[in-house]
């Protein structure tokens, strides 16, 4: 196919988002694309940590600093970044405490030069102190009506988080990227093979629950507290799937603490949206096809040079000794009879 020959709808050429990388993202040209869109910056510049994407704090003359993220190229299709989009502004519409890209020139999705980009306004919080009850409900009551809205509609460009995508997919990239060692390979393959077993028997346990709009990556990191409480942020990760998948990754400790946690979230959930209990079956799988994903994630992103930067101990032969460990553990507790029932 001659890529040159391609353009999508905002006439950039497929060549030409090819070329993009995050190395060309200097200082300069950063504030070059937030002028771009109408704003008179003041040269402070701050780059926050992120992987996935790019994004800076920018300083605005006679204003308040604005966030631009640089979406990385080639990853999600500008439908599916306006998906994202569309739906934090749904949520924002319900007064829902979320983060959405700021509307410019009736757009929230932009480009300069080989970027998309958006800005968002600057939002401070604090971590939740997750080990206070009446604060996990809090949690839960937000996350509810998060998925109240998510589940009135379907996206269309966006992949839903399930056995193929998250954990075949998975399994088979590492298995032919050459990343294991060659004399770990057998192993991490058959101990991945056995997870997904346990994966798709969870899954025959918990039956057909339904696939709803998620936040997607719904970690503590991505929630800032105020006074006010909670505001989610980060969407970008956002697909469909099973609700239990924003409730899982708030969970720690032993399992124990973590039953104590789930039910003070769930208890503020279903003031908002009906649980379906069936998915607590799911809880052990999401959490085996989040480790399947992410080490697949790391090494898909093993050419940016930040990543070397932020994740040194990646592909190691240590690295890849624990993950098959931690597999392993994954198919016990799997096979183990849920104490969330």
């Amino acid at each position: 196919m001659n890529h040159t020959d391609q353009t999508d709808h905002t006439g950039h050429t497929e060549q030409a988002k090819e070329e993009a990388n995050f190395g060309q993202l200097s200082p300069d040209y950063v504030l070059d694309a937030v002028e771009a869109l109408g704003y008179t910056t003041n040269g402070r510049l701050l780059a926050l940590n992120s992987y996935e994407n790019r994004v800076y704090q920018v300083g605005i003359e006679d204003g308040a600093p604005v966030i631009v993220k640089f979406y990385r190229p080639n990853r999600w299709t500008d439908a599916a970044i306006l998906e994202e989009h569309q739906f934090v502004h749904q949520l924002v519409e319900q007064e829902i405490p979320v983060v959405p890209a700021l509307i410019i020139n009736g757009q929230s999705l932009h480009h300069y030069k080989h970027f998309r980009l958006a800005l968002f306004n600057r939002h401070a919080g604090r971590a939740p102190e997750l080990d206070h009850a009446d604060t996990r409900e809090w949690l839960g009551r937000f996350i509810g009506r998060i998925h109240a809205v998510g589940a009135l509609s379907s996206y269309q460009h966006r992949p839903t988080i399930n056995i193929d995508t998250f954990g075949f997919a998975a399994r088979d990239f590492l298995i032919g990227s050459g990343f294991i060692p060659a004399d770990l390979l057998i192993a991490y393959q058959t101990t991945a093979n056995h997870v997904l077993d346990g994966v798709q028997r969870c899954m025959e346990r918990a039956g057909d629950v339904r696939h709803i709009r998620l936040h997607g990556d719904c970690h503590v990191s991505n929630v800032l507290w105020t006074d006010a409480g909670p505001h989610f942020v980060d969407f970008d990760d956002s697909r469909m799937g099973p609700a239990i998948q924003d409730c899982w990754m708030l969970l720690s400790g032993s399992r124990a603490e973590m039953v104590s946690q789930l039910s003070d979230i769930l208890a503020g959930y279903e003031d908002f949206f009906d649980f379906n209990p069936r998915e607590l079956h799911l809880i052990e799988a999401l959490r085996s096809l989040r480790l399947l994903h992410y080490s697949a994630w790391l090494a898909q992103r093993w050419d940016d040079p930040a990543f070397k930067v932020a994740f040194p101990w990646f592909n190691t032969p240590h690295y890849w000794q624990n993950r098959i460990l931690e597999l392993r553990e994954q198919c016990a507790l799997m096979d183990e009879a849920p104490l969330w029932i």
